[in-house]
């Protein structure tokens, strides 16, 4: 299967990004420091990191959700300073309306935007349909499993083909089966639009199964310590992925990183 052509992706340029939080006490926290990184369109980024390292904080700066402290992110040719409209966000919690139906939801972006519905519906039914859930529409999110009404959020943030989506750690409250169907359908779905994905996980293997790139981040201030191109064959198995040459080889060099900064290491007494 041929990789995607990244026709419909956004292209990504973050320049100098440097993010501090001021606490409530007063302190600063300094998430992010001189992030430099450009996302060609099409792409598939992954990026790994421990917890508190900033990947969310980098998600939320590109989803226009908070200002960056210094620097400049654009995308495309536009600079970032609200909710873009070609941004889709998907989080680690599906935040479904449960009152309303399954195409509802799925069709909630449109409302918002004020666009013609109706122009989106067969857009709607068709999504739900590539991810397995056809005749769900009428359903309601307290109806469904987990990782079904995590397909309706991916759903809802296609609906409007946007160039750029953001996953926050996406199927990390998943089971481990259920996870497991979820990347291959995430990955058939990116293959198929082409456009650009940025993808946050803590699960190294899970970036190097998906991702065309790896982004690995040190502990706070968050840096980028390292930029993998990852050039395995498409289509990826999960069950299978760990037998290519040079899937394990790139999961050693990702580790060997973090057991640099010391945030892996044996524990082991004898």
């Amino acid at each position: 299967m041929k990789a995607p052509s990244g026709k419909g992706g956004a292209a990504v340029s973050i320049e100098d990004v440097t993010k501090v939080y001021e606490t409530a006490s007063g302190e600063d926290v300094h998430a992010l420091d001189r992030i430099n990184l450009r996302i060609e369109p099409g792409s598939f980024v992954a990026c790994v990191g421990p917890s508190g390292c900033g990947k969310s904080t980098l998600l939320s700066l590109l989803a226009g959700l908070t200002e960056a402290t210094e620097g400049t992110l654009r995308i495309d040719d536009s600079t970032v300073t609200k909710p873009h409209p070609k941004v889709g966000v998907v989080f680690q919690q599906d935040l479904l309306l449960y009152w309303r139906t399954i195409l509802d939801n799925v069709l909630l972006p449109v409302e918002i935007k004020r666009l013609p519905r109706q122009g989106y519906v067969s857009r709607a039914m068709a999504l739900l349909d590539q991810v397995g859930l056809a005749g769900f529409e009428t359903k309601y999110p307290p109806e469904l499993s987990g990782g079904m009404r995590q397909r309706v959020a991916i759903c809802r943030a296609l609906i409007q083909e946007p160039g750029l989506l953001l996953m926050d750690e996406p199927f990390g409250a998943l089971d481990a089966l259920t996870r497991e169907q979820m990347l291959m359908d995430l990955q058939a779905m990116w293959m198929r639009l082409g456009n650009t994905v940025l993808f946050i996980t803590h699960d190294i293997d899970e970036a190097v199964l998906l991702a065309d790139r790896v982004l690995v981040m040190s502990p706070r201030p968050g840096r980028i310590d390292l930029d993998l191109s990852i050039d395995l064959p498409r289509p990826r198995h999960p069950g299978e992925v760990h037998d290519v040459p040079g899937f394990a080889e790139s999961i050693r060099e990702i580790r060997q990183v973090f057991e640099a900064k010391g945030i892996l290491r044996a524990r082991f007494e004898e």
